[in-house]
């Protein structure tokens, strides 16, 4: 798929309907209103292609940001064009689709996380919790010491951190306590002495789940899925 194709395709995909709730997501114009069911089969379609993606990021738009991140080749992104690409993103929603579909896919993870988290700009800290996130569901082979260290820092600054980096940090407590029992227990009491972790969401219906109740979900889940393995 050329860039000229994939902008003739989302233009015409666009909906008054998805600019609008887009905007409420903290998304800025300009932008087409792609949904992501669109835009994840135009990136099935493109598959991974790096010189789209370029094309697609330079346009500034943010539906082509979007899939821009989804066609993203890990192989041929180096660590300046993923910084340049974070430095460039003002909304949580595509910080979220960045990390999902490019940040996390290339090479170093942990390092950039332990970077990016550090950043006194909450997209750039955001990006980099988000990445812990992705590490605390994704790699079972990383000790409990890891994510013990990052509970105690969650604890320390989530207070004082940006406010979709606290959303983020929040995130984590369900991630890490989703790893095993000892990290459930760990996350739960971490939580109970942060206490209400508060998030400005704008216009839009989204919370800041609380970790133990939804912890108790998550746990309920998994030991159901284990008992009809088991069965």
């Amino acid at each position: 798929m050329d860039l000229a194709t994939a902008l003739e395709r989302l233009e015409a995909a666009g909906t008054e309907q998805n600019r609008r709730t887009y905007r409420r997501h903290g998304a800025r114009d300009p932008l087409y209103g792609v949904s992501f069911a669109i835009l994840d089969k135009l990136a099935k379609q493109a598959g991974r292609d790096q010189v789209l993606a370029d094309g697609l990021w330079a346009t500034g738009n943010a539906d082509c940001r979007v899939l821009a991140c989804k066609v993203a080749d890990p192989v041929a992104v180096d660590e300046a064009q993923l910084d340049a690409w974070l430095a460039g993103i003002d909304n949580y929603g595509l910080v979220d689709v960045f990390v999902a579909g490019i940040a996390a896919k290339v090479p170093g993870v942990r390092e950039r996380a332990d970077r990016w988290s550090a950043s006194p700009r909450d997209w750039t800290a955001q990006a980099g919790w988000d990445l812990y996130g992705r590490i605390a569901l994704d790699d079972p082979s990383i000790d409990d010491g890891f994510f013990l260290a990052l509970l105690e820092r969650i604890e320390a600054g989530i207070a004082a951190a940006g406010n979709r980096t606290r959303h983020a940090m929040a995130m984590n407590l369900i991630a890490i306590g989703s790893r095993n029992e000892r990290l459930r227990a760990e996350a739960e009491a971490a939580s109970r002495r942060i206490g209400t972790v508060v998030v400005d969401h704008g216009d839009t219906g989204c919370k800041t789940p609380d970790a133990v109740p939804y912890l108790a979900k998550v746990w309920y889940r998994k030991l159901a899925r284990a008992a009809r393995t088991d069965a």
